[in-house]
This record gives structure tokens, C-alpha cells and sequence, in this order.
């Protein structure tokens, strides 16, 4: 055993392979983590907000720091370290110092000893155990090592117990390496998928459980349906055994959230009885709002040939029927089970002008058949694997990405939570403009406005009262009418300031009746009677 003290700084990622920002601590930190102890080291777990709080950086032999984010998105309560926190980090940073996750590549790295692209836990151990730091990929019997011994940093992360989220790796790779994959992916270029055995991740999640860790994503693979698949030639024949013995063991750990993220929607199109199969095992195991995110990309068969991407349109509408079909039926916390996402990128090669209106039109006939789509995430390319020939138009784009917002995420939202909906457990996180914002803990959760202030850190359950294109406006459940205050009263459907006013001089109240007579619109009053509590 040595005496080398290590600090892990992390800065947070945010890779469609793994999801690191709060509420989230990414699986590639903790592996960081457990390298470094493996190779008899001490390490310090500090995050990067608490370093915005003041903390103080300590002495250390080396200094690691994980940052950056290749899916950039709006984030509610923190968000990746800038490179200008790093610039004015590293200069109190001790000891040999290395930097992974996407800001290695980027300039600010170049202070660093060492910036590292490919698996930065691999070279730390290398580093600490004598040996040369280089670019490597771990092995097996080393992801499953490190997973184990890297757990307990959970601890010291300041959203633990909640809502602090765990995301858990099942495979690396793609399934498509042999032909190259998508072209701006890099899984494919990790080659074949090195798979964990499901009691590999359940030894790692039942780590994570007896830490105290209560949610959990199944997260960082390419194909959660294809978990188990050793086919490399074509799309991926499902192994439905495989999937079912990894999630009813998860399911025995009684998590309070358990959700998942990709899938390939050529393979649950191509193999419907197996894919089905699977489908009902994440039903019926996971907790509800969960998203399966299919990776559509384009509608454009020109953009699919040239980029290579995974299914083209009529795949991706026989996925979203399936996972509709099984999984659209409201759970105990008022999100449906199971939901699919959909990904679309601009900018990749042979995109034109019919690009965007052929991705339109494929959403407004997912909405005529009146099926639903949690999130559709729309990004540009980054040119992380290789360069892309095509100019994406930033007018157009916004313009293009204001009418998917307007005309197909507002119609969708009041599908898939009507008004009336209670959605229990929502997490209390931030006040910004007399406004308190909240989300339920889980994947792609909707973001929830509470047009009033209200105590934070806290879960309550919400009734839904309005709708935006992206997010959703509602009250506390049952909302305390003896106890609220003016301000919060005034944002009662159909109330306002005039019917307030009357209804707090009219308190107490003590039933249904008493609450007619003080509002003068019985369709009002039968509206706030589902809604309130008299206690």
C-alpha cells in the first residue's frame, strides 16, 4: 500500500455515453475513483460546486479533473465546469496533474501533465502503478474492479442520498463496428462490445444500494435492447433472457427510480416478438417515466445512407407504436411507464433544405396517430469523430427547431400529462423569478414551474395546471388553502387576485361547501375542490 494521495475533481460530463451533471454522478468518475484505490492510492472526491462554495483545494500527488460536455443542454441547478474554472483551477492544483472527458481536447488542457481521451481511469492506474501513462481502454475484470471499490465516492457528493442519481454501465462498443457505425458516433470506434455479465452490474448496483444510493439509471450503452447480443453483422438479434435476468434483479433492489436510456429502433423493428419481450420487462420493472432514447437522427434517406445511421424512418414508427402499445399506460407517480425519445441531429453530410421539413412531417404524423414521444432531443453535430461538409443555417435551424417546440412538444406534453395529472415525488430545486422549479428524479424528467414560492429540497407531489412547449406549470398537491399565502392563492386556475382576496378573508375553511360559497364561479370552485386540502 502506498501513501499517494490522489484529488478527483469532478467537473461533471454530459456525453450521450453517460450523464454526470447533478443529479447524476457519471459511472467514468467513480471508475476514476476505484482505479486509483486499486492501485493503492487515497483519493479525495470533490465536485465542482462545492468548489464554487469555497472549498478549499488540498495537497495532493496527483490531481485528476473530469469535465466536459458533448451534448451541451440547459441545465437547472449546476452545470459542467468552464474552461474558465478550469484555467483558474489548475493553477492550485499539486502533484502530476491529468484531465479527461471532453475538455481534454480542448486548449485549456494544455496545462495539464497529461490530457487523456480514451479512458482516463485506465491511465491513472497505470500512472499511480509505475507504468507509462498512455491511452488505453480498460478490461473487463478492471471495469468490474474499479466499479466496486470506486462506489462509496457516491457519499461525498453533495446530492447524496437524494436526488442524486447513479448511472450504471452495461456494455462498450457498438454493434454496428464492423461498418463503422454512425459517422459522428465514436462508440464504434471502442470496436466490438465488451459486455458486463448482469451479475457483474448487479454486484455494482447492490454496492450502490447498500451505500444508500435509492435511484438508478441503466445508462452509458449504445442499445439497452441489445444488451446481451453477440451479433456483430446486421442489427443485433435481442437476447430477452439476458435483459430479464439483469432488471428483475434490479427490480428485487426496490430502488425508488430505476429508468434506463438508449435503444436501436432498427433492432426492436426487426425482431418485434423479442424486442416485445424486453419491452415488457422494462415495463414492468422499471419505476414509470422512463424513456427509451431511439436514435432516429434523420428522416432523410440521403442523410441516413451517407452517414450511416441506424434505421430509417418506417423502423422508427414500428418502435414507437410497440413501445406505446406496451408501455403508454400512467404509472403510480402520473408519468406513463414507458416512453420512447427521439434524437435529431443537424449538420450531418447530404443535409438540405428537405432535411428539416421530411423530420417535420414524420413528428406531425407520430401526433395525427395520436401516439406520444417524451423528448425530442435536437442538437447540431459536433465534430468530435470527424468533420462534417454540411453549413447548418442558424436562422433556419432555430426556426425549424421553434416549430417542432410549438406544434408538436406543446400538443405532445398535454397528451402525455393532461391537466389534473398528479405527478408525485417532484423535487424541489430552485426559485428563479418568484417561480419554484422542480423535476422528478429520473431520465429526461419534465420540468415542472410552480408559479409561486415555495420551500425547496424537499419532494412534494404537484397537480398539473398548464402547459408550455418543453415544460408544464402546476401547484402543490393537495394545495393548503388555510395555510397558503395571497401570492400562491392568486395562481389558482380561474382565480386571481379579486377571487384571492375574497378567499382569504373567507378562511377558514372547513369543507367543499364552505369554498362554494366564497368563490362566485361553481365551474371554478368544482376545479379548485379536486385540488385543495382544508387542513
Amino acid at each position: 500500500m502506498t501513501d499517494i494521495r490522489v484529488l478527483l475533481i469532478d467537473g461533471y460530463i454530459d456525453d450521450p455515453a453517460a450523464l454526470g451533471v447533478p443529479p447524476y454522478i457519471s459511472p467514468m468518475v467513480r471508475s476514476v475513483a476505484g482505479a486509483a484505490k486499486d492501485a493503492g492510492a487515497a483519493v479525495e472526491y470533490v465536485t465542482v460546486d462545492r468548489i464554487r462554495k469555497g472549498y478549499k483545494i488540498p495537497k495532493a500527488d496527483v490531481s485528476v479533473v473530469l469535465s466536459g460536455n458533448t451534448v451541451p443542454g440547459k441545465y437547472l441547478r449546476s452545470m459542467p465546469m468552464s474552461s474558465n474554472e478550469i484555467s483558474a483551477l489548475l493553477p492550485k492544483l499539486s502533484g502530476w496533474k491529468l484531465i479527461g472527458g471532453s475538455s481534454a481536447s480542448s486548449d485549456v488542457a494544455d496545462g495539464f501533465d497529461f490530457q487523456i481521451r480514451t479512458d482516463l481511469a485506465a491511465s491513472l492506474y497505470d500512472g499511480i502503478s509505475g507504468k507509462e501513462v498512455a491511452e488505453r481502454l480498460r478490461t473487463l475484470d478492471e471495469w468490474n474492479r474499479w466499479m466496486i471499490l470506486g462506489a462509496d465516492v457516491v457519499s461525498d457528493h453533495h446530492d447524496f442520498p437524494q436526488p442524486l442519481i447513479a448511472e450504471v454501465e452495461t456494455y462498450r462498443g457498438c454493434h454496428r463496428f464492423m461498418s463503422g457505425g454512425c459517422s459522428y458516433c465514436i462508440e464504434p470506434l471502442k470496436g466490438e462490445p465488451l459486455m458486463r455479465s448482469p451479475g457483474d452490474v448487479l454486484d455494482e448496483v447492490s454496492r450502490l444500494k447498500e451505500l444508500g444510493v435509492r435511484n438508478i439509471r441503466i445508462g452509458g450503452q449504445t442499445c439497452i435492447v441489445s444488451y446481451g447480443s453477440k451479433d456483430f453483422l446486421g442489427i443485433p438479434k435481442p437476447c430477452p433472457d439476458v435483459v430479464n435476468e439483469l432488471f428483475r434483479g434490479l427490480h428485487e433492489m426496490r430502488f425508488d427510480v430505476l429508468h434506463v436510456d438508449n435503444a436501436n429502433p432498427a433492432v426492436i423493428s426487426e425482431y418485434p416478438d423479442e424486442s416485445s419481450a424486453i419491452l415488457r420487462t422494462l415495463t414492468e420493472c422499471c419505476t414509470p417515466g422512463n424513456v427509451l432514447a431511439l436514435g432516429m437522427e434523420s428522416t432523410d434517406l440521403n442523410v441516413i445512407d451517407a452517414n450511416n445511421l441506424n434505421s430509417v424512418p418506417d423502423q422508427v414508427l414500428r418502435a414507437v407504436r410497440m413501445i406505446n402499445l406496451i408501455g403508454a399506460q400512467p404509472g403510480d407517480n402520473g408519468m406513463p411507464k414507458l416512453l420512447p425519445g427521439l434524437n435529431l441531429i443537424a449538420g450531418l453530410d447530404m443535409e438540405t433544405n428537405g432535411t428539416y421539413a421530411s423530420n417535420i412531417n414524420f413528428l406531425r404524423m407520430l401526433l395525427s396517430e395520436g401516439l406520444m414521444v417524451r423528448r425530442i432531443n435536437i442538437r447540431q453535430v459536433l465534430p468530435v469523430r470527424r468533420t462534417f461538409n454540411t453549413k447548418v443555417d442558424h436562422s433556419r435551424f432555430k426556426r425549424y427547431k421553434q416549430e417542432i417546440r410549438e406544434n408538436i412538444d406543446g400538443p405532445m406534453l398535454k397528451r402525455i400529462v393532461p391537466s389534473g395529472t398528479v405527478l408525485k415525488n417532484v423535487y424541489m430545486e430552485i426559485i428563479d423569478n418568484g417561480i419554484t422549479f422542480g423535476r422528478q428524479i429520473g431520465t429526461y424528467p419534465l420540468l415542472i414551474g410552480i408559479p409561486y414560492r415555495t420551500d425547496v429540497n424537499r419532494f412534494c407531489d404537484v397537480v398539473i395546471t398548464d402547459h408550455g412547449f418543453r415544460s408544464i406549470t402546476g401547484i402543490e398537491f393537495p394545495f393548503p388553502i388555510n395555510r397558503a399565502s395571497m401570492t400562491s392563492i392568486m395562481t389558482l386556475p380561474g382565480v386571481g387576485k379579486k377571487r384571492a382576496a375574497k378567499i382569504m378573508l373567507a378562511r377558514p375553511f372547513r369543507c367543499a361547501d364552505d369554498l362554494y360559497e366564497a368563490v362566485d364561479d361553481a365551474a371554478v370552485a368544482e376545479r379548485l375542490i379536486g385540488m385543495v386540502t382544508f387542513e
